[in-house]
């Protein structure tokens, strides 16, 4: 049980909600960067991660030494953060770009959103769990939310694309795995160490299937704005934060601050890209939070 002072609690929530909002920035731009933009994925996604990559694993070596290195010394260690990156990072990165390309930075967030219900979906079929009462109350829930915000509450049809919303779906899934799959590593390593190997071999591999200096677009100040945005409030800066923010509050405290970054998202989303909000879709979102909140909540109290 956490006993910190609740001026404490209140400066690590602060922190958290500074790191939500971070990342609701980073997808706003996602979007200008590929739609307006028109920005290729493979070059994209090439460029964000091996820059980001260097980033951390310079910032590990300050902090860290040699130590950074350790994460290598055991087969299950570098199992972990090698399928981390692959089916982690690589895997939430592209599937994440196109859900917003291909639709909107709203709805891309909503869905990826939905990872804690994954994890737990993954335990329930692979690991036979059996759930919660919690558990199916938050998935009920969470279906209604999603079917009112990719039909703003026309149920003949999506008010997205139908392939926007599968790739909205593998963002989910896939932050689930970025969840999981790393944990064998940051074990016995910090988790900004494992982070930077995870971006950097993330970065190796989009670079051997597209390097960013073949076919790169047209450089602009605009973009160079955007992909510092993208690295620094997509990464950097929210991962620091949240490493910062568990020092005065519990995580699952932490966790709640989450739910900013849908919201953020949506509000960027109708001031920049004069995207309207539908009464449906304000309605799903606060529904899909609310399921989330449910989950974390009933899972919480089971296990403590």
């Amino acid at each position: 049980m956490n006993h910190a002072p609740s001026h404490q609690v209140m400066k690590g929530m602060g922190l958290a909600a500074l790191a939500s909002t971070m990342w609701g920035i980073s997808g706003t731009v996602l979007q200008l960067i590929s739609q307006n933009l028109a920005i290729p994925a493979p070059w994209m996604l090439s460029t964000r991660t091996i820059v980001t990559g260097v980033i951390l694993l310079l910032i590990s070596a300050l902090r860290y030494g040699k130590r950074i290195f350790h994460v290598f010394h055991g087969w299950r260690s570098t199992v972990s953060v090698v399928s981390y990156a692959i089916f982690g990072l690589m895997a939430n990165l592209l599937t994440f770009y196109y859900a917003i390309q291909r639709g909107n930075a709203a709805a891309a967030t909503i869905l990826q959103y939905l990872s804690p219900l994954f994890i737990v979906l993954g335990g329930i079929i692979f690991l036979h769990r059996r759930p919660f009462r919690s558990d199916l109350i938050a998935f009920g829930l969470a279906l209604i939310g999603v079917i009112l915000c990719i039909t703003r509450g026309n149920l003949t049809k999506l008010a997205i694309p139908f392939d926007s919303v599968l790739w909205g779906i593998g963002s989910g899934i896939s932050a689930a795995f970025y969840v999981v799959l790393p944990q064998k590593a940051a074990e016995d390593n910090p988790p900004l160490v494992v982070l930077g190997w995870g971006t950097m071999i993330a970065g190796i591999l989009f670079n051997l299937l597209h390097p960013f200096w073949i076919q790169p677009p047209t450089i602009t100040p605009t973009l160079v704005a955007s992909v510092a945005t993208v690295i620094l409030f997509g990464t950097i800066g929210p991962f620091g934060l949240l490493m910062y923010a568990t020092r005065f509050a519990p995580s699952d405290v932490v966790s709640i601050m989450d739910a900013l970054q849908p919201i953020v998202t949506s509000i960027l989303s109708v001031i920049f890209f004069h995207m309207v909000l539908t009464w449906a879709e304000i309605l799903g979102i606060i529904i899909v939070i609310v399921a989330i909140y449910v989950l974390q909540d009933g899972r919480r109290r089971k296990l403590d």
